[in-house]
């Protein structure tokens, strides 16, 4: 995993904005339509403008920006064998205690074309088991093949993959005696991707929103204890999928969900920490932008992470359409350094992604790409300053 010794590089989490016609033909590819084809050089074309947009927005550590995916965990349905079915996610505990502003967000979304992320979800039907390589191999080598044409335009690249907790959350189990079998079936089809892209020599960064998120949707009405062992039961079946690779080639990205809500049912950082701590990864991209969060860089100094890994701390908000000042994202990056004491462990980066499933972003695409360049900025003044 890079580190700088004269500067904070600059990331981001994973997605970013998909133009609406590739959009489009998700939406279309989910009710069914034969638009693979038409998909595929879609994709294509929308991965090669986000590489070249994050060079010119001054990105670091950059990624193919999951264009070609239609979510960030929904896709391992077309990658794996056992789904089927379909179910709805129950809503968010915190949304449900707010009945005008859940009216309001039912009604913006309503108009929206989107690949959701909560409704008609697949279900697991049948044995769990990745079913061949090729997709991942494709990814891949689209993306290495696009970085060597435009000369290699990131310090270090990288691909994300999902966490086992967020898909036996989301795509509710129907076929396995217990969640503990599910999470294991889970594990081991996906360490077949998460060992492919490190292979391919990128950096590999899990997204396990599963890790915070679902305290206020699946346990948002139980003990805080039953979802802690939730969580641990996750961190061992990463672990255990990580076995095979060294931990300075992945970071791990945890947070409490990419949409705009009261997030007043969050469960706090402090309270889960303790079990993340076991994690066998590199690094951590945490949330330190939004409001409800942006107090919480502090348990980096209760909970201090090992020498050898680094922190990637969310300087940006992912889902308002604020263009940050760059002072402001110097100040924030400087607090985190403060707290760590050697910003060559500290890289700068957004809350989340922007577009986690096609369609569903809150921020105007223009606005993104300032935004990134914002970050860019802030993290040269706070490179002045801390090193």
């Amino acid at each position: 995993m890079q580190r700088s010794t004269n500067r904070i590089l600059t990331t981001h989490t994973g997605s970013l904005p998909r133009p609406p016609s590739l959009v489009e033909l998700y939406v279309r590819k989910g009710r069914g339509e034969p638009v693979d084809v038409e998909l595929a050089e879609a994709g294509h074309r929308a991965m090669l403008d986000v590489v070249r947009r994050q060079q010119e927005a001054g990105i670091d550590i950059g990624n193919n920006g999951e264009q070609q995916r239609e979510a960030f965990f929904l896709y391992v349905r077309n990658r794996m064998s056992g789904f089927g079915g379909a179910w709805d996610r129950p809503p968010r505990g915190d949304v449900d205690r707010y009945p005008v502003f859940k009216a309001a967000l039912a009604k913006e979304q309503a108009g929206m074309v989107w690949v959701s992320a909560r409704e008609a979800l697949p279900t697991v039907v049948g044995d769990i088991a990745y079913r061949d390589r090729a997709e991942i191999e494709t990814e891949c080598a689209d993306f290495r093949a696009t970085l060597d044409a435009m000369g290699n335009p990131f310090v270090e690249p990288f691909l994300t993959a999902p966490s086992p907790g967020i898909v036996a959350a989301a795509m509710r189990n129907d076929y396995y005696p217990d969640q503990a079998s599910y999470l294991a079936a889970l594990g081991k089809a996906l360490q077949v991707e998460y060992e492919a892209i490190v292979a391919k020599g990128f950096l590999l960064q899990l997204d396990c929103p599963d890790l915070a998120m679902e305290r206020h949707y699946t346990w948002h009405e139980r003990p805080l204890n039953e979802f802690l062992d939730f969580v641990d039961s996750v961190v061992k079946t990463i672990n255990a999928a990580l076995v095979n690779i060294p931990r300075d080639k992945v970071r791990l990205h945890v947070c409490w969900g990419n949409y705009e809500g009261p997030h007043d049912c969050d469960v706090e950082l402090q309270e889960i920490m303790p079990v993340l701590r076991a994690l066998k990864v590199g690094g951590f991209v945490l949330p330190f932008a939004n409001p409800r969060h942006a107090h919480e860089y502090r348990v980096l100094k209760q909970f201090p992470l090992d020498q050898d890994q680094i922190i990637v701390a969310g300087v940006i908000d992912s889902v308002t359409n604020f263009v940050e000042h760059p002072e402001t994202v110097a100040e924030r990056i400087e607090r985190v350094v403060e707290v760590v004491g050697d910003p060559s462990r500290v890289q700068a980066g957004t809350d989340c992604g922007f577009d986690t499933s096609a369609g569903m972003r809150r921020v105007a695409s223009d606005v993104v790409w300032a935004k990134l360049a914002a970050l860019s900025a802030g993290a040269r003044i706070a490179s002045k300053r801390v090193f």
